[in-house]
């Protein structure tokens, strides 16, 4: 999730397309092996249902979920109470654990990190020596759902209103993450995919966003003007997104995946 202290996330509206959300997370999971005891820190957790996977697949293994958004993680407690997970509030760009972990895992996470060049060695130094450093992140600069908040924001009365409205930089390739991490790294796994999800039709996209990439633009807004700014997108997104011959919307997502073990 967001690190940004004064943004404030909508746990209901992002799990509102958990399955298809969950799934890269499955994808990257799949291929995830530890071979050292430890703990798994689940970073930018959100409302912890991914966090909950993990204590599953490793229920001998402590397992903490850390995020930024106090929402986030009063939904995740909620959940998730009679589950041996202990829930952090702590940013990304400054965690640091206590004890070098087995794994450091986050999903749909680390794009909303500024300064990669940092983040990534500064991650994959964390991990215990064996450990896994195992992340995913949407690679979505050139999306129309980008183009649209473009266009919001090149319009009155939204490029003022806005205008002072900080937005995560896009990431690099994948090339340029294997070259942050490799000289930490005995072996690097990295590569790409596009989901297409069908959605029922253009207003779902609209849901699906507002629920993380207009996110910092909502918080901005009181009620009125959030329902005016969404509207506009929802007109743009129609142009964008159109109706495939059932009717319903595709809605692609490209996403980076690395999984990283580091040298013993």
């Amino acid at each position: 999730m967001s690190t940004a202290s004064k943004t404030t996330w909508n746990p209901a509206t992002y799990l509102e397309f958990a399955g298809y959300r969950a799934r890269p997370a499955a994808d990257l999971l799949a291929h995830v092996d530890i071979k050292i005891p430890g703990a798994i820190y689940d970073l930018g957790c959100g409302p912890g249902n991914l966090t909950r996977q993990l204590k599953d697949r490793w229920p001998a293994r402590a397992v903490i979920g850390t995020d930024s958004s106090a929402e986030m993680l009063a939904k995740a407690k909620q959940s998730y109470a009679g589950v041996d997970i202990a829930w952090q509030l702590s940013d990304i760009a400054t965690w640091q654990p206590e004890v070098p972990p087995a794994m450091v895992f986050t999903n749909a996470a680390l794009q909303w990190v500024p300064d990669h060049d940092t983040l990534f060695p500064r991650l994959m130094a964390a991990v215990a020596p064996g450990g896994v450093f195992a992340m995913q992140m949407p690679t979505t600069a050139d999306a129309p759902y980008h183009a649209i908040i473009k266009q919001l924001l090149s319009r009155s009365p939204w490029r003022e209103r806005l205008a002072n409205v900080q937005y995560h930089p896009h990431p690099a390739p994948a090339q340029h993450y294997y070259d942050l991490v490799c000289a930490l790294a005995a072996r690097v796994d990295t590569w790409e995919t596009s989901y297409h999800h069908v959605l029922k039709d253009t207003a779902a996209v609209t849901v699906w966003v507002s629920g993380t990439a207009l996110v910092p633009y909502l918080t901005a807004l009181d009620e009125n003007e959030k329902a005016a700014f969404l509207a506009d997108y929802t007109d743009i997104a129609a142009t964008l997104y159109p109706p495939r011959a059932d009717g319903k919307v595709l809605f692609t997502m490209r996403r980076l995946f690395m999984i990283a073990e580091r040298k013993a």
